[in-house]
């Protein structure tokens, strides 16, 4: 099967299906990025002055302690989390993954369980990242995603989907 094919179904070679899995997360991870960043400017205040999307886009921010920092980071990493982890799912289901080793239900569920493992390790490591070493918003944040995006991988090919 030639590249191109692997690319456009769901039937791919391990190196395929990995560079198909980081394209699908990344699309994913930028829709996570953009709405808690969203919710860190608007929600629940988290930005400070030095992070990149606000001195790009020139957004006010509220002065925090990094104790509030820390707190409201975690509530809108966990927003953001509940809507982009469906699009991950949705992606993954129609190009990287094959459907069928358990139910749908199932599926989702087990989909949501390791997504939330994998954010709730990255989230703590964010706010201790936060906490204890006043670590940039940003910073703590990209710490965050790369923790998730291993642990992910490994649970979604193994055990959620058929290869």
């Amino acid at each position: 099967m030639g590249i191109i094919e692997q690319l456009m179904g769901t039937e791919a070679g391990p190196v395929i299906q990995f560079i198909k899995y980081g394209l699908a997360g990344g699309l994913a991870t930028g829709v996570h990025i953009i709405l808690f960043h969203l919710c860190a400017w608007k929600i629940f205040p988290a930005l400070q002055d030095k992070d990149f999307a606000v001195k790009l886009f020139k957004l006010p921010v509220y002065q925090l302690d990094d104790s509030k920092r820390c707190r409201n980071s975690m509530i809108d990493n966990g927003l953001a989390f509940m809507f982009s982890n469906m699009g991950a799912y949705i992606l993954n289901i129609l190009w990287v993954f094959e459907r069928g080793r358990h139910n749908l239900f199932m599926e989702i569920g087990l989909f949501y369980l390791v997504s939330g493992i994998s954010v709730l390790i990255g989230t703590a490591l964010m706010g201790y990242l936060i906490k204890r070493f006043s670590m940039r918003t940003t910073y703590a944040f990209l710490a965050n995603i790369v923790s998730a995006v291993f642990i992910n991988y490994a649970m979604r090919k193994f055990f959620i989907f058929k290869g």
